[in-house]
């Protein structure tokens, strides 16, 4: 123990007290302890500190008008608190503790700095274990002085922050009207959060529905996930949805997300989103509708052992307006390539699968239960370490249990013979630019051939019911039979696809290298082709530009070689100065049905303000379809304010005008 202070210590025979006046120090192991006056008393080892008396121990600092500590007990009693440890700064009445809890009275704590806008914790006792629980008894919380929440008993792991979910918009939109939504996730249990999300719409009504967050761990398992809701009794003006139905004035929305890991080697993971029309994402939360305009809802479970997968997946129509292939479920296993011998590998999966189809808007309704397998047998040849040849066979037995056209059962037995080729070769340049931070140049060059002849795929199609069918895709489609997924409606292949791959890169000291092209083409030649098809497919190419760490220019293209006609044409054009400011310039064009241009940018103005905007314009229709302009403030680095006006224009749902203020927690 070290006692010392800026007057001369003295000692007090009668009462056995060391005393010492000004700027008095108390140093005993990892104790500290400071004041106006210190006095320790050597028969019972107590220290009694008055006048800005500070308690430091560890990352814990303590200050009071009077600390009393025990050193032989490492415990303490304090008058009038206040005391910061990160995450917390606590002020009381009074309060006792050791080097395991403190226990306050009367007190409030405050999350991270004070403030009048940090999340605010007021209890009439709270038990603090320090880096790891704070319990409350009498609670109030809220931020600053607006605690409108009470609990009997609160308790919050100190590892976690203690609003995982803070929102709160304010805005109008004239089919909503005058808005307010908000919405808040608070802990109720050791890895359970829950909350509640309102919204408050002068033109609709009253929005309201519980959201939360889970999570946990122990050993090998563990598990996280999220649920939201809202429910509204709309009185507004509702329109029809996309089937052309009235749209109810009962309208409300579930979303769940799950991911958990079972065993060491079991993962289940799920989704479910219920909608009770179309349109109630796109009225009340369109951020989130522009993202999934189809909701998807699943449950799948995976066994992972060593080279092979064993699954169970279910999906799921708890909508009736949008069509889904469901599976009821779906039993699966993969075998990933293995090795048999003499440089030959083989794979294989199998599935069981009971599917429905349930038509949006009436109609016939599919079922069948189908029993499939693939197995399939390849083998490389590399004659040089720039060459390799890869022959495939492979075949695929699909067992239909409720098959069509006057069948009751039906079984097809499909077999495919091909290839794969790669061509690699390399040049290497000694250029340099340091203007563009260029350091020598490697270009990387890989021609590559694919065929796959699949004579009799289409046989059958009349007694198939086709679920899991052909979707429009603008990609090229998979090659090979056993990666297809419309098993349900294949057609007779003799194809032979053809691509180019390049890559031009420099060298980096951080990474080693850094690629500042990438240019690949691919194309399928078909020798046997369906009714409409043409020899070429079209061919598709894929660009990213990035000759500096400032700019990027990327590419997607596809055009038919046999009319010269561009099918496809998307780019998007981005400057950026780190986190000061940065714009894109994009653009997105299918023939036929999409012709549009995009311009977002924001600008940092200063530490708090950053300024944004963001265009959209429909080429077909002449039209500026969506402006929105905008501030964002950060405020204290706990808070991000958006202020933003939105005018859209065209024939649509969502309002020509809105303005909207958004605050969102980011700091806790």
């Amino acid at each position: 123990m070290v006692f010392s202070s800026q007057e001369p210590t003295y000692f007090d025979g009668r009462t056995k007290e060391a005393v010492g006046v000004g700027n008095a120090q108390l140093a005993y192991g990892d104790l500290l302890l400071t004041a106006d006056e210190i006095r320790y008393n050597t028969a019972t080892k107590i220290a009694v500190a008055r006048g800005h008396a500070i308690l430091t121990q560890k990352t814990r600092r303590l200050l009071a008008d009077v600390i009393t500590y025990h050193l032989t007990e490492g415990t303490y009693m304090v008058e009038n608190l206040r005391m910061g440890d990160y995450p917390l700064n606590v002020t009381g009445a009074s309060a006792s503790g050791d080097k395991h809890t403190l226990t306050i009275n009367g007190g409030r704590a405050m999350f991270h700095e004070p403030g009048p806008f940090v999340p605010t914790l007021r209890a009439d006792r709270f038990v603090y274990a320090p880096g790891e629980k704070l319990q409350a008894e009498g609670a109030s919380v809220g931020i600053g002085a607006v605690r409108p929440v009470v609990f009997g008993l609160f308790q919050q792991n100190l590892k976690e922050p203690l609003f995982s979910y803070v929102s709160l918009t304010l805005g109008y939109r004239a089919s909503l009207g005058g808005m307010i939504e908000t919405g808040f996730h608070l802990p109720v249990a050791e890895g359970l959060k829950l909350g509640v999300d309102v919204g408050i719409y002068t033109a609709r009504g009253l929005m309201v529905g519980p959201s939360g967050t889970y999570h946990g761990a122990a050993g090998d398992t563990s598990y996280h996930g999220y649920f939201r809701s809202g429910y509204i009794r709309d009185s507004g003006d509702r329109g029809s949805d996309i089937l052309g139905h009235p749209v109810p004035p009962g309208r409300g929305y579930v979303e769940w997300e799950h991911q958990q890991q079972l065993t060491g080697t079991v993962t289940l993971t799920g989704e479910l989103n219920y909608w009770s029309d179309s349109e109630i994402l796109r009225d009340f939360r369109p951020k989130a509708f522009f993202a999934v305009q189809e909701p998807d809802s699943y449950l799948e479970a995976v066994h992972t052992g060593g080279n092979a997968f064993v699954s169970l997946f279910g999906r799921f129509q708890p909508n009736s307006f949008n069509p889904v292939q469901q599976r009821l479920p779906e039993l699966r296993f993969d075998l990933l390539p293995l090795a048999v011998g003499a440089g030959i590998y083989e794979t294989f999966n199998s599935s069981v699968a009971v599917l429905r189809e349930v038509p949006p808007g009436g109609g016939p309704i599919l079922d069948s239960t189908r029993y499939d397998a693939f197995y399939s047998l390849s083998r490389t040849f590399a004659p040089q370490p720039w060459l390799s040849f890869t022959p495939v066979a492979g075949g695929r037995l699909t067992y239909y249990d409720q098959a069509t056209g006057g069948r009751s059962t039906y079984t097809r037995a499909l077999g495919e013979v091909g290839f794969d080729a790669a061509l690699r070769s390399s040049a290497v340049y000694d250029y340099k630019n340091e203007t563009w931070g260029i350091n020598g140049l490697r270009h990387l060059l890989t021609p590559r051939l694919g065929y796959r002849y699949i004579p009799e795929a289409s046989k059958g199609q009349a007694y198939i019911p086709a679920i899991d069918r052909e979707t429009f895709n603008t990609y090229l489609p998979p090659l090979d039979l056993g990666a297809v997924r419309s098993i349900d409606e294949l057609h007779a292949t003799n194809t032979l696809r053809v691509g180019l791959d390049n890559t031009l890169q420099t060298r980096d000291p951080v990474y080693g290298s850094r690629d500042l092209l990438v240019l690949n083409l691919a194309s399928d030649f078909h020798f046997r082709r369906e009714a409409g098809q043409e020899n070429w497919s079209d061919v598709h190419l894929e660009a990213a530009v990035m000759p500096a760490r400032w700019m990027q220019l990327d590419l997607y293209q596809s055009f038919s070689p046999e009319d010269r006609t561009m099918t496809q044409f998307n780019t998007g054009l981005t400057f950026h100065d780190g986190s000061q400011w940065s714009v894109r310039f994009a653009n997105s064009y299918l023939r036929g049905q999409l012709s549009a241009y995009y311009v977002e940018a924001r600008g940092r103005l200063n530490e708090a303000y950053e300024a944004i905007a963001k265009l959209q314009y429909d080429a077909r229709t002449h039209l500026l379809n969506e402006q929105v302009y905008g501030i964002r403030q950060n405020l204290s680095n706990l808070w991000l304010i958006e202020y933003a006006v939105t005018i859209y224009d065209g024939p649509r749902r969502e309002s020509p005008v809105g303005f909207t203020v958004q605050v969102q927690g980011i700091g806790f």
